[in-house]
């Protein structure tokens, strides 16, 4: 497998035994992300954030802090010179001067691919507009294998907006290459988009069913999304569908007691705060190990492990 200067732009672009190449790296990783590393000294990684981040942004720079190297960037687009009319095509080429790999963040779907077309260093996609996240869906599986053993014969759902979340679309192209069942719940106007559906239900089975009760009992792992209002170009379509699903503990009490609940965050109402107390709980946990698998993926694209 090679990884060395690779774009991460699409989880499509990986096979299953990449993935859990990837996974395996990251697992390595854990004793690294604890105690630090030189791994990666001398090298520098660009975070170029347009839209705004929390998680994916920090993690991405404390894990270049925890491999040795080091981090520059921005996360408020108006201090740049894309305030000035400068094109991403040429923010890209200029910022390749100063760092090894870039992480990109984008309002347009696209942008990531079009990075990559003009960039010499490795561009690791951080999310664009609402089509996909494919870091973020590596942090997914790994959670699910790391806390449920594996992620063949998992029964999956997806819960809230499939329709601009693109965490869940890149989630389900990678689900989709293992052995698993999926559920998609959500409102009629936010159900999974067409091409991602058209991509995996010649892959697995996969059920779309508005009633979350009726599911809560056979599933083992819940993945539950915000329902996004920046996405919206109506504020009137969303308001119709705001707070359409809501986890509480009343929705746990015919769960499994091993159900994992995972939430790329960050959430609004759709997670009460008692289930955080609860053991099925696992959406924090998720982000101690989007550190490590970030750490994966930096040094793998850096070529600092194979």
């Amino acid at each position: 497998m090679e990884f060395k200067g690779r774009d991460i732009i699409s989880i499509e672009d990986f096979t299953q035994a990449e993935i859990n190449h990837i996974l395996d790296v990251a697992k390595s990783m854990e004793p690294l992300a604890k105690g630090g590393s030189d791994m990666l000294k001398g090298k520098i990684l660009a975070t170029l954030f347009f839209e705004p981040s929390t998680r994916t942004r920090l993690s991405f720079e404390t894990a270049m802090l925890k491999l040795g190297g080091g981090y520059i960037g921005f996360a408020e687009p108006d201090i740049t010179s894309a305030r000035k009319g400068e094109n991403l095509a040429d923010t890209i080429r200029t910022v390749e001067n100063y760092a090894d790999a870039i992480a990109l963040r984008h309002s347009l779907e696209g942008a990531a691919k079009l990075a990559a077309e003009f960039a010499n260093v490795p561009i690791i996609n951080a999310g664009t507009g609402a089509e996909e996240h494919p870091t973020q869906a590596l942090i997914d599986l790994y959670t699910m294998r790391k806390e449920k053993g594996k992620i063949d014969g998992l029964k999956v759902a997806f819960v809230g907006d499939l329709r601009y979340g693109r965490t869940v679309h890149s989630l389900a192209y990678a689900l989709a290459l293992y052995n698993v069942e999926l559920f998609l719940v959500s409102p009629e106007s936010l159900r999974m988009r067409k091409d991602v559906l058209a991509s995996i239900q010649n892959k697995i089975p996969v059920t779309e069913n508005a009633d979350i009760d009726a599911i809560i009992p056979s599933i083992d792992v819940l993945y539950v999304t915000r329902i996004q209002r920046e996405r919206f170009p109506d504020a009137r379509e969303y308001a119709k569908v705001k707070g359409a699903y809501r986890i509480d503990l009343k929705t746990l009490e015919k769960a499994k007691k091993d159900l994992i609940i995972l939430h790329p965050l960050p959430r609004v109402d759709e997670i009460a705060p008692e289930v955080d107390a609860m053991p099925q709980a696992r959406y924090f946990q998720q982000v101690w190990n989007g550190i490590v698998v970030r750490m994966a993926l930096l040094s793998l694209v850096l070529n600092a492990v194979q």
